[in-house]
């Protein structure tokens, strides 16, 4: 049993790995694409959506009756919450740098922090409440830094907006995802870039096509390794690894995002940015693995 355990935890170790970088290096495929963003998106759902049907077909989920009609609507809802999160994720990349937007986007699990708390009626502790306002610290220290050369504050604020914008519409697909506990998820993620895929077909410039083998790799990339692969990867890996394990190796996104733009666009963090991505990505793990502030510990009681 122990040994089948340890084959698991490995296994799903590098598969959780593997499901990181591989979002991690989204930012370089984005902007090499060319591609207006809304464009970007609709192919990432276009061939996003033919890899998880193969997927699913594969794994028996297209059979009549696996999912309701509710449950349908809600994958629908967190479909539609899913693509404008990364319009403006992918939107945000040339306003703040893709170090700066990732980082940012981290503040997803304070956002579904308070959405649980309104919607699902879920405990906010003082633990909590502590990394969230580290991770506001931390947001303050990035919005007060000085936009790196070529920038304009005004744009770099927008950045920061969109990309604050990107992680609240994440928190509104996770908790979506939270009322349709025991569907299928390969299942899910296809509703949503189906959902994707029709709700941008009637604003996508096809008169603006890669005209070369190399632009449309780049978006065949976008859908099939960074949506169908990686929904695979990743889902594979949260039912193999503990929840602790799973929140510790998703860090490897945002670092990994960091190190493609300094090394692909040469994009170097300010010190204040550097001070502020530390102190929210200190607060995102701390919330992700249940970390108690020594402040907050009870004493022990003096015999």
């Amino acid at each position: 049993m122990e040994a089948i355990m340890s084959s698991d935890i490995k296994r799903g170790s590098v598969e959780m790995t593997a499901a990181m970088l591989i979002s991690g290096t989204i930012g370089w495929f984005v902007v090499m694409s060319g591609q207006p963003v809304s464009g970007v998106v609709f192919w990432r759902c276009l061939f996003g959506a033919l890899t998880l049907f193969v997927i699913c077909g594969a794994l028996g989920l297209l059979r009549p009756g696996i999912i309701t009609l509710r449950a349908f609507g809600i994958a629908v809802f967190g479909g539609v919450a899913i693509v404008v999160n990364w319009l403006l994720l992918f939107a945000s990349y040339s306003h703040a740098t893709i170090s700066i937007a990732t980082t940012v986007y981290n503040t997803q699990p304070f956002m579904l922090l308070v959405l649980g708390a309104l919607f699902l009626g879920e405990k906010i502790t003082a633990a909590k409440l502590f990394w969230l306002a580290l991770a506001f610290a931390g947001m303050a220290a990035i919005v007060e830094a000085k936009p790196q050369t070529g920038g304009t504050s005004d744009s770099y604020g927008l950045g920061i907006l969109m990309a604050l914008g990107a992680a609240f519409f994440y928190a509104l697909a996770a908790l979506a995802a939270k009322w349709l506990k025991g569907t299928p998820p390969h299942l899910i993620a296809l509703i949503q870039v189906a959902t994707g895929m029709l709700m941008l077909a009637p604003m996508t410039e096809f008169s603006q096509l890669p005209g070369d083998a190399g632009g449309w790799a780049i978006l065949v990339s976008i859908g099939v390794v960074h949506t169908g692969l990686m929904y695979v990867l990743l889902y594979s890996a949260i039912q193999r690894l503990p929840t602790h394990l799973t929140g510790a190796l998703s860090f490897l996104y945002p670092i990994a995002a960091i190190l493609v733009d300094r090394l692909a666009f040469g994009h170097a963090l300010q010190p204040m940015q550097i001070a502020g991505a530390a102190i929210i990505l200190l607060a995102a793990a701390g919330m992700n693995l249940g970390w108690m502030p020594r402040l907050l510990r009870p004493r022990a009681l003096e015999s």
